[in-house]
């Protein structure tokens, strides 16, 4: 059994990241070199200001050591401001020419003052499930 864990969880001045990875089996092929690897992202404003998602910055990495940059402005088209204890929550995908990869990055973070702060995203595993094992969702506010 591998030791590795299966999601991400990582606080960065009052803004608490989760992240877990599944296999989209049916998006993906391995004859073509086509893993599609969905994520889910909690964030959680743990501490006591408001904060908005700017922008994010991802490293992702595969298997044979490919590296890819990806940054943007906010999360699938959405900028949330988060009072203090509001979460967001929402769905992305990755495809990978390997059946195993890792991702880790950033969100640019702004208060209502204008100061702005990166709120890491731990490194998570792109990794097909083993055995009979299947996605849990791990990233419940009274979970994660």
């Amino acid at each position: 059994m591998s030791n590795r864990q299966p999601f991400s969880d990582t606080t960065t001045h009052g803004v608490r990241v989760g992240a877990v990875a599944f296999l989209q089996r049916s998006h993906s092929n391995a004859e073509d070199e086509r893993f599609t690897f969905g994520y889910k992202i909690l964030i959680h404003n743990t501490g006591d200001q408001a904060v908005t998602l700017l922008g994010r910055h991802w490293n992702i990495v595969d298997g044979e050591g490919n590296r890819d940059e990806v940054e943007g402005e906010g999360v699938v088209g959405h900028q949330p401001r988060l009072e203090p204890g509001q979460a967001f929550q929402y769905n992305s995908f990755s495809i990978l020419k390997t059946p195993w990869g890792t991702m880790e990055g950033f969100f640019l973070m702004q208060r209502d003052d204008d100061s702005t702060f990166h709120a890491q995203i731990s490194r998570f595993f792109l990794t097909p499930p083993r055995g009979s094992e299947t996605p849990v969702d791990v990233l419940e506010l009274g979970v994660m």
